[in-house]
Parts: C-alpha cells; structure tokens; sequence
C-alpha cells in the first residue's frame, strides 16, 4: 500500500491505495464521488475527465499516486455553492444531453476549454477540443452551443473554474 494525499474539491483527503489505483477509481470508490464516469478505459471517451491543477486530465488512465500533493477538481466539485456552474446551467438550457453518461465529462471538457482558449472561442474549435469526448446518444450542435454560451456566462460572471 501506498500512502497518497490530494485536495479534491477543496477538501484534504489521504488514503492508503494499492500503487496501481487509477484516479477515477479513487475518486469513485474511496471518496464516493460517483460524477466521473468509466467508459472505456483506454482514453478514448472522455466521459472520467477532471481537472488536476487546473488542466482537464483523463482519470481513467491516471494513476491516484501520481497526483499526489495535486489539487482535484471533479464535477462535484465546480459549484460549491449549490448553484449550478455556468457551463453546467448552459448544458441544462441547451438541452446538450441525453442519457448524461458522457456529460459530467463534457462540462469538465468545457471549463478545461474556456480556461484556456477564453469566452470567444469559436464553434471549430471547439469541436476539435472534443474530439477526445464521445457521445453516443446526440449530435454535437447542442454540446457545442453550450460550450459557447457557458464561455459566455462563465466570462459575465467572472466564474473561475479550477
């Protein structure tokens, strides 16, 4: 066993993991924070995206220990007051889910994306920053307007994202 400690969501939490945990299975079984998904353990489907100081990592293929002293955020984490997150609040307006298996990992994708590219960034490229985000029940032009306008609210109401 290996001794491990990371902030997730704001909150210290040491464990003592078998070196070969992946983040996501330490998020979901040892903190029960059941938001990030496995949907192909192999980095293809994006569904188990988180932020790790402060870039958007796939956790499915991330070992716990190598985060170790890491701050994580998962989409339990994005809003703390109870309120939805922006991106969170355009996903809902925009009706840009379906089953919701894929969601929690698109909206981490879409935080990662503004944070980086900024509130104008355009519909191409977004589409090309999810290439790594599958969903297997919608076309993308609702996630991708989403996106756009959560840019938008996350920019008016100066809502950082870790």
């Amino acid at each position: 066993m290996t001794s491990v400690t990371l902030t997730v969501n704001g909150r210290t939490v040491t464990a003592d993991i078998d070196p070969r945990t992946l983040l996501v299975e330490f998020l979901r079984t040892n903190q029960r924070l059941t938001g990030t998904h496995v949907g192909c353990d192999t980095s293809q489907c994006g569904a188990c995206v988180v932020h790790v100081d402060g870039r958007a990592i796939k956790s499915c293929t991330t070992l716990a220990v190598s985060c170790h002293g890491s701050s994580v955020v998962t989409i339990e984490g994005i809003s703390p007051g109870g309120k939805l997150h922006p991106m969170q609040e355009a996903f809902r307006e925009h009706h840009a889910l379906q089953c919701g298996f894929c969601t929690p990992g698109m909206i981490m994708a879409g935080i990662d994306i503004v944070n980086r590219k900024g509130a104008g960034v355009d519909e191409h490229t977004i589409r090309e920053e999810l290439e790594g985000n599958l969903c297997r029940c919608t076309g993308y032009h609702n996630i991708v307007r989403a996106i756009q306008d959560g840019a938008a609210a996350m920019t008016a109401g100066k809502q950082a994202a870790e």
